[in-house]
């Protein structure tokens, strides 16, 4: 009987317990309001324990006074300490839930970045341009693999620039005479039958006095008729007209000349001019005014210098294996100016043991002047393999080098590299790798349009050339 009285009264303590600790837990959440009124967030969290605890001691001590009591008041503390502890477990719980969704948020969204808005698939590398096929056809753009071709073995030899003798004239008297006036002066570009300079001289008024009389004579012949004038006179006086006509133009008398002279619009008195025999250049000047001088003497050259002649010095060996016709390239300075093999000498140099290879250069800017010395570069009938792309598709980039536009790992993708350009022949340029950037059969470039290409980077803000 005592035992059942001992286990009811241990109920009822209990059950005192449940509501004291009901109470306690409306009192304490009354509190947490009015501190949440009063404080901040992260204030609120450690004074709301605080509180919590205080307020719930003093309760239990005023509450439970009994042995049994206040055995099952530390009973129920032991709970509700595991209770409270499994609720931090709870939150802390909870906080890394929200922990782990907000990763998986986050990633979700650089997922979304990649595949969500279209650029997960293909990202453009750097200094690069992507070009869609459409512009690609309007532009007329054309992609080929590089590869090997069999290109002519050219030699380097040394030259000097000459004039072109074909091209080139000498004023000079036929007798001995004075000169009387300038026409012309040195770096002149004179015209075909323009004057030069007027001379004077004493054989020269002797030929004219004696064409003017046998000019009179046979005028008066022809007048008369053949068959009034016996046959030898008649022919005297053709030949003697003729003879006298022959020997002013061999002394310099130009065919205006003569004819104001036969018409009396010129006396004879000596003067003649001499005029320029083809256009070009007066290169040579070497006289004044008032200077006698003798039958020969140099007075003038002229020369047409738009094609010019450079005579490369090269071993009889390498003679043997150029031909005329072949291509070469004359390298002044840093200027290039194609050329032709135009005459093989058939003698050597006696100081030099060389043999000469004659080559016809344009110079149509007028950088070429004789007596220079430049180097060729002469193609020979040997041939080795080398890599060819036509010439539009190396450009010139910012710095001045020389690249070309490759094609990336995606189609439309184009990357400037630089090359190193090592001769251009009828239209074909020779490259090779410079640097790192390395190139070779099958790189896939450009070989038409590049110029747009090298625009659609320069439009994008990359720097078009590579170290």
């Amino acid at each position: 009987m005592l035992r059942k009285l001992l286990i009811l009264t241990l109920l009822l303590s209990l059950s005192a317990c449940s509501k004291d600790e009901s109470a306690t837990d409306k009192h304490n959440e009354k509190n947490d309001h009015v501190e949440h009124a009063e404080h901040k967030d992260t204030e609120h969290h450690g004074s709301e324990k605080q509180a919590t605890h205080t307020d719930h001691d003093e309760h239990k001590d005023d509450e439970h006074h009994s042995s049994e009591a206040q055995g099952s008041h530390d009973d129920h503390a032991e709970h509700k300490d595991d209770e409270h502890h499994g609720s931090e477990k709870q939150t802390s719980h909870s906080d890394h839930a929200e922990h782990k969704d907000t990763e998986h948020h986050s990633e979700k969204a650089e997922a979304g970045d990649d595949d969500g808005h279209g650029h997960g698939g293909h990202e453009e590398a750097p200094g690069s341009v992507d070009i869609t096929a459409q512009q690609m056809q309007t532009a007329g753009i054309v992609v080929e693999p590089l590869k090997l071709s069999d290109v002519k073995v050219s030699i380097r030899a040394p030259g000097e620039v000459r004039l072109n003798a074909y091209n080139t004239i000498k004023v000079s008297p036929r007798i001995n005479a004075q000169v009387i006036a300038r026409h012309a002066v040195l770096g002149d570009e004179v015209v075909k039958g323009q004057d030069l300079v007027t001379l004077s001289s004493v054989e020269m008024a002797e030929a004219q006095g004696q064409l003017l009389l046998a000019d009179k004579e046979w005028s008066r012949v022809k007048k008369l008729g053949r068959k009034v004038v016996s046959a030898r006179r008649y022919i005297t006086a053709k030949v003697e007209y003729e003879k006298s006509y022959a020997n002013a133009k061999a002394f310099g008398m130009n065919e205006y000349e003569i004819k104001d002279l036969l018409s009396q619009k010129h006396s004879a008195d000596g003067s003649f001019k001499l005029v320029a025999q083809q256009a070009g250049r007066v290169i040579h000047d070497k006289f004044i005014v008032g200077e006698r001088i003798e039958a020969g003497y140099e007075l003038m050259v002229i020369s047409d210098e738009s094609t010019m002649w450079v005579e490369a010095r090269v071993t009889p060996q390498v003679t043997n294996s150029v031909d005329i016709g072949n291509y070469a390239e004359v390298l002044l300075g840093d200027e290039k100016f194609p050329a032709r093999v135009i005459q093989l000498h058939h003698s050597l140099d006696e100081t030099t043991r060389t043999s000469a290879v004659r080559l016809a250069v344009a110079n149509d800017n007028d950088h070429l002047h004789a007596g220079m010395f430049v180097t060729a570069f002469i193609e020979t009938q040997n041939t080795s393999k080398a890599i060819q792309v036509p010439e539009e598709s190396v450009l010139r980039s910012s710095d001045g080098d020389w690249q070309i536009m490759v094609e990336q790992d995606e189609a439309g993708e184009f990357k400037a590299v630089e090359v190193e350009l090592k001769k251009v022949s009828n239209g074909m340029a020779i490259i090779e790798s410079k640097g790192k950037n390395k190139i070779g059969p099958g790189t896939r470039v450009v070989t038409h349009g590049a110029f747009f290409v090298q625009s659609e980077l320069a439009k994008g803000g990359f720097e078009i050339h590579n170290h």
